[in-house]
C-alpha cells in the first residue's frame, strides 16, 4: 500500500504491527508477523533510516513508532524533494542538450526546412519571433526567465498580445515568483490576464522558451545570455518532449492571484530552489540568474537560509537540510 511513498512490504507490515502495538517487543514482533528475525531487524533499520520509528525517550531499550500523521507527512516529503532533485537533473539536462545542439548547428548554415534550427543573434531571433507570431493560430506557451521586465518592454509588447488575444490565441506564460516583489512587472501581468491570457509564477525555469501552437519551439542556446543566440525546433519528438516540460512546470507553478502561502517554520518556495542550488554547488551569480533576482538578493537568500537552518556555514547547512527533509539523502 505504501510502496509508491519508498516503503516496501515488510517493513510496513512492521510499522503497522508496531502502531497496532506500541509495547509489543522485537520478539514479539517476530511471532506476531511471522517473521525472522534477520528480516525484523532490516525492516526496523529501513523504518529507522525513513525516521519513522526512533529509539523511546522513555525507555532507551524500546523502539518507538511515530504517529501515522507524522509518518506519512515524512514519507511525502522525501518523495518531493526526491521528485524536485529528479526535475533539477532533467532540466539540466535538456539545457546541456540544447547547448549541444547549438554547438553543433552553430558551424552550419540554417536550412529553414531542418528540424532544428539556429539563430544568430539578437536581430535574427527577434525577426523570427515576429515570424512566427503572425502564424500563430492556436496557442503561444511561454517560460519567461530574468525576473522583472523592463517597462519599454511590456510596454512595447502590449498592442501584440492584444492583437494575439483578440485573434483568440491562448497565452500561457510562467514567470518566475521574484516579479511578484515587482510593481510594473505585476501591473503587466494583470494586464495580460485582464484580456484573456493565463499567467502563473515559478522559482526557477530551465531556460527561455517560447512554443507555438505546439508545432514550433524557440529556446535560448545558452541560458545565462539569452541574446546570444536561439535554436528553433519542429521536431515532433523533440517538441513532445518540450510541451510535456511546459506542462509539468504549469501544474506546479501558482497563478498569479494566488498568494504564495509559507507556515510558520516552513521554507518558502524560493528557498528550496535556492538551497537545491547551493547544495549543487551554485554560486550566488548562479541562484541570482536562475530566481531572477539580484545578486545581493541571492546572498540575502543564502544567509537566510543559514538562520533558518541554524548553519555556520552551507556545507553545515546542506547536513542539516537533508536530516530536516528539505533534501534528500544521497548514497554513494
Amino acid at each position: 500500500m505504501l510502496i509508491d511513498l519508498g516503503l516496501n512490504t515488510t517493513s510496513e507490515s512492521v510499522y503497522r504491527e508496531m502502531l497496532a502495538h506500541p509495547d509489543a517487543s522485537p520478539p514479539e514482533l517476530s511471532d506476531r508477523l511471522r517473521l525472522p528475525e534477520r528480516q525484523l531487524r532490516l525492516a526496523l533499520d529501513e523504518l529507522s533510516e525513513l525516521s519513522l520509528v526512533r529509539v523511546s525517550s522513555e525507555d532507551p531499550n524500546h523502539v518507538h513508532a511515530v504517529s501515522p500523521q507524522l509518518g506519512m507527512e515524512i514519507l511525502l516529503a522525501r518523495q518531493q524533494a526526491e521528485l524536485a532533485a529528479l526535475q533539477q537533473r532533467v532540466e539540466v539536462g535538456r539545457i546541456a542538450a540544447a547547448r549541444l545542439i547549438s554547438e553543433f548547428t552553430h558551424e552550419q548554415p540554417s536550412d529553414p526546412k531542418s528540424a532544428v534550427q539556429y539563430l544568430r543573434g539578437l536581430d535574427s531571433i527577434r525577426d523570427y519571433l515576429a515570424a512566427m507570431t503572425t502564424q500563430v493560430e492556436e496557442e503561444i506557451l511561454t517560460f519567461a526567465t530574468g525576473g522583472a521586465q523592463t517597462r519599454a518592454n511590456m510596454q512595447a509588447s502590449r498592442p501584440l498580445n492584444l492583437d494575439l488575444l483578440e485573434r483568440g490565441v491562448s497565452m500561457r506564460t510562467i514567470y518566475l515568483d521574484s516579479i511578484r516583489r515587482d510593481q510594473a512587472s505585476i501591473e503587466h501581468a494583470e494586464w495580460l490576464t485582464s484580456h484573456g491570457a493565463h499567467v502563473r509564477t515559478t522559482p526557477s525555469l530551465p531556460n527561455r522558451m517560447i512554443i507555438y501552437d505546439r508545432r514550433v519551439a524557440v529556446i535560448a542556446a545558452d541560458s545565462d545570455d539569452t541574446g546570444v543566440g536561439a535554436i528553433a525546433i519542429t521536431s515532433p519528438g523533440l517538441l513532445a518532449s518540450l510541451c510535456a516540460l511546459f506542462t509539468s512546470e504549469w501544474r506546479q507553478a501558482q497563478q498569479l492571484g494566488q498568494p504564495l502561502t509559507q507556515q510558520p517554520g516552513e521554507l518558502t518556495p524560493q528557498q528550496v530552489t535556492a538551497l537545491h542550488l547551493l547544495a549543487q554547488g551554485a554560486t550566488d551569480e548562479t541562484v541570482a540568474k536562475k530566481l531572477g533576482v539580484s545578486p545581493r538578493t541571492a546572498r540575502r537568500v543564502a544567509t537566510g537560509l543559514l538562520t533558518h537552518l541554524n548553519a555556520r556555514s552551507r556545507f553545515q547547512a546542506g547536513v542539516h537540510a537533508v536530516q530536516e527533509g528539505h533534501l534528500p539523502a544521497t548514497r554513494e
